[in-house]
């Protein structure tokens, strides 16, 4: 599945926000302005249109899913019942790379979608390579015995004991469980999905 391979870190600054989820990203640096090397340090007051996309822009890389596959869920999403913003949001989260990342078994979703293409990830105790795959109520979410035993693996449970899961999720030890589907209220980010909506009812 295609995938973004460029700098990351441009995509932080070009939205605002850590994407990422690195300590050391550009934008949390003070006064970090948008890409290039003479950037100027503000931004330009943009037009509802402009604002629309920089936020459906935000999303779509937070999640690392590019345009087509961006535009295919909100259509999905459009065709059920309820608020198209939050089932847009919803879709997303119960990504697979995201499940992984949310259950703090990866410190980026960048690293998430890396271990389900190489093969470390089981659902219900089958390997799934494809991290674009979404989990239901009731599954059993693991990593593989090889990467569960890694020295990094251990400092990282060991760094996120006392990091809260999201309500919909469970977790002892290396095994997480889909409890129930996320909540509106259960994503920590900034995230206004009317705008999105907005933008593709244009």
């Amino acid at each position: 599945m295609a995938r973004y391979t460029g700098p990351k870190h441009k995509l932080c600054r070009a939205e605002g926000v850590a994407l990422c989820g690195s300590p050391k990203c550009p934008v949390i640096r003070k006064n970090a302005g948008p890409p290039g090397q003479h950037s100027q340090k503000g931004r330009r007051k943009q037009s509802e249109y402009g604002i629309q996309l920089r936020e459906k822009q935000k999303v779509k890389r937070m999640y690392g899913v590019l345009e087509r596959q961006f535009s295919k869920y909100f259509t999905w999403a459009s065709k059920k019942k309820g608020s198209t913003g939050e089932t847009l949001l919803q879709i997303l989260e119960t990504r697979l790379d995201n499940v992984i990342y949310r259950l703090n078994l990866a410190n980026s979703r960048y690293q998430a979608r890396q271990y389900v293409g190489h093969g470390h990830v089981l659902v219900n105790d089958k390997k799934v390579t494809i991290p674009s795959a979404n989990v239901k109520i009731g599954d059993i979410v693991t990593l593989s015995s090889k990467i569960a035993s890694s020295d990094f693996i251990k400092k990282l449970q060991e760094e996120t004991k006392d990091v809260k899961l999201p309500d919909w999720l469970e977790k002892k030890a290396l095994v997480g469980k889909v409890a129930q589907m996320p909540k509106r209220e259960d994503l920590e980010e900034e995230i206004n999905e009317r705008l999105i909506v907005e933008y593709y009812s244009r």
